[in-house]
């Protein structure tokens, strides 16, 4: 197990995520034809909520950053991107964990997007979403709380 902690983002934040966003989705999205940087500033600049973003930081250096929103009918997880060097290590399973365990805690069910095509699909599914529906370059999940008895 990797030791990670959160710390909070702020507005001031937003290049270094926004590079994040475009190194951690650029081979999904080029396997789309859809690898499109201005696309990509636009698309972070209408989602980015400071407020509920949180970098992922193992030893010091920041490695990610997800954010935890309010939804509808329960939660939200976006933004969940790791740098490339990270990914298939196990720390995006833990961060996912803690997550969820806030979720269950405040016994709410949670939501993600996952572009279609990406690997993040299954790694969503080995953690118990549902796909719920998804649209022309996602797919929406959904996990239902687990509140202990």
């Amino acid at each position: 197990m990797t030791a990670f902690h959160f710390a909070p983002a702020c507005a001031a934040d937003f290049d270094e995520l926004l590079a994040l966003r475009l190194r951690a989705l650029r081979v999904s999205l080029e396997a789309l034809g859809r690898y499109d940087p201005v696309r990509a500033r636009q698309r972070f600049t209408e989602q980015f909520q400071p407020a509920y973003c949180r970098h992922i930081v193992v030893e010091g250096r920041r490695v990610g950053c997800v954010s935890l929103k309010p939804a509808a009918d329960g939660l939200l997880i976006d933004q969940f991107y790791l740098q490339p060097a990270w990914h298939g290590r196990g720390l995006g399973s833990q961060v996912l964990q803690a997550l969820l365990a806030e979720a269950d805690q405040r016994g709410l069910p949670v939501q993600v997007e996952v572009l279609k095509g990406s690997r993040a699909n299954g790694f969503y599914q080995r953690q118990g979403f549902v796909l719920q529906s998804d649209g022309p370059y996602d797919n929406y999940y959904r996990r239902a709380a687990c509140v202990a008895a």
